[in-house]
């Protein structure tokens, strides 16, 4: 070879690696630096709102633009856009606007999501306000404790008084109301529940509902202590020390695919598995009843014990999974048979006997009897002392050999 053949060789190769070098470099830097963001789409409709709320309330404003609502050019009409005879409706710079965008509003575009949110136990929570286990903090401390308390979590009714805001003639909602972000909100135009208790608003973000926290709203303290158990157990500690690799911005976030490194709530009540869809009825994978004092198995709790089953084995094998369940039913069985069981027929016998009143938590025996399965009645460790020097103890006192006969031996 002579050397001008010998330098084109050369010059070749350089060229190749070269090409080769500027080739991987793009790829690296697609890969290590910040995805662009889309920008935002501000429609013609949307554009008067945008500007003023910019001036006037400008975190909302950017909040939104950083939404994929925005870079679709969904916006503040979209939403907020009433119509004439609406209970709530209200004329605003020109504009028939409602203030609560409500799950029928977002069924416009997310129908599925809306019908399965309205199947759920979230949707009827103000509905349970009442009941026994959440009467409690009203009976005590009246309705400004409820409204600041329960409802903020439950939710409401949301009422429309006469008279509007800002000066104007139609509808304005009442203050003894709203704010409210109840899941279980009882809305002016008929519809229950609220998709911003998740998807905080103005940014409605997926990543945001995935984590536990978004739960842990209303899923804490004594009555419903799950985010405290959940951030104690094995799940709860790989999160925080893998956080980084969770992907929760991930358009489809399944379990195996999309991150392993660990499950939140959301992971096994709620998202896509490699077998089933995402859902946004809570209490579809869920077999069990824990609300009640005696735990129950809900109508079709085989395929919902299933369902949680195949969200669990994206992590875990199937002898795992089955044998844990195992365990978690004779614990709750147990619990039924020894505690729950007997206590409810002790209860429902003092009121046969007329030894406690109809009204509720106006005796000992009735903070004694909620707190079998609230308080200490949630640890393995104290139920059984709570149980026989509580609870047994005060029914002794309004019907002695009560326990002879309801609670032999326990």
């Amino acid at each position: 070879m002579n050397f001008r053949a010998k330098q084109l060789a050369v010059a070749v190769i350089s060229l190749f690696f070269l090409g080769s070098l500027l080739t991987v470099g793009y790829i690296e830097s697609e890969r290590l630096l910040p995805k662009k963001k889309a920008k935002a789409v501000v429609t013609n409709k949307n554009l008067s709102c945008v500007k003023c709320h910019a001036e006037k309330s400008p975190a909302i404003v950017t909040q939104w633009r950083e939404s994929l609502h925005a870079t679709l050019g969904v916006g503040c009409m979209d939403c907020h856009e009433a119509k004439k005879g609406e209970p709530d409706a209200w004329e605003h710079e020109e504009s028939l606007i409602s203030i609560i965008p409500t799950p029928k509003d977002c069924a416009r575009c997310h129908e599925t999501q809306a019908k399965e949110f309205a199947a759920s136990a979230h949707a009827s929570a103000a509905e349970n306000v009442a009941l026994l286990d959440t009467f409690r903090g009203e009976a005590a401390g009246g309705t400004p404790v409820a409204i600041g308390g329960c409802q903020k979590c439950h939710g409401n009714t949301v009422k429309v008084l006469k008279g509007g805001p800002l000066g104007s003639k139609t509808g304005t909602l009442d203050p003894a109301t709203w704010p409210n972000a109840g899941v279980g909100r009882i809305n002016p135009d008929g519809s229950k529940g609220s998709c911003a208790v998740c998807h905080a608003r103005h940014k409605f973000a997926t990543a945001q509902a995935r984590q536990s926290e978004s739960c842990g709203k209303c899923h804490i303290g004594p009555e419903h202590p799950q985010l405290e158990i959940y951030g104690e157990s094995k799940h709860g500690l790989l999160v925080r020390a893998q956080i980084g690799e969770m992907n929760f911005g991930s358009s489809e976030w399944v379990a195996g695919k999309d991150y392993s490194a660990a499950p939140t709530c959301a992971t096994c009540h709620m998202s896509a598995t490699k077998s089933l869809p995402v859902t946004h009825d809570v209490g579809r994978r869920i077999a069990r009843g824990l609300r009640p004092i005696v735990s129950k198995k809900f109508e079709n709790w085989e395929r919902k014990r299933k369902d949680m089953m195949s969200a669990c084995n994206a992590c875990h094998g199937p002898e795992y999974t089955k044998s844990f369940f195992v365990q978690s039913d004779g614990t709750l069985d147990r619990y039924n048979e020894k505690f729950a069981g007997p206590a409810e027929k002790i209860m429902e016998a003092l009121k046969q006997e007329g030894k406690i009143t109809p009204a509720l938590f106006d005796e000992k025996i009735e903070w004694a009897f909620f707190d079998l399965w609230h308080h200490e009645g949630r640890s393995a460790r104290k139920i059984a002392g709570h149980f026989k020097y509580r609870f047994l103890s005060e029914a002794e006192k309004l019907s002695p050999g009560i326990s002879e006969r309801f609670a032999k031996d326990r």
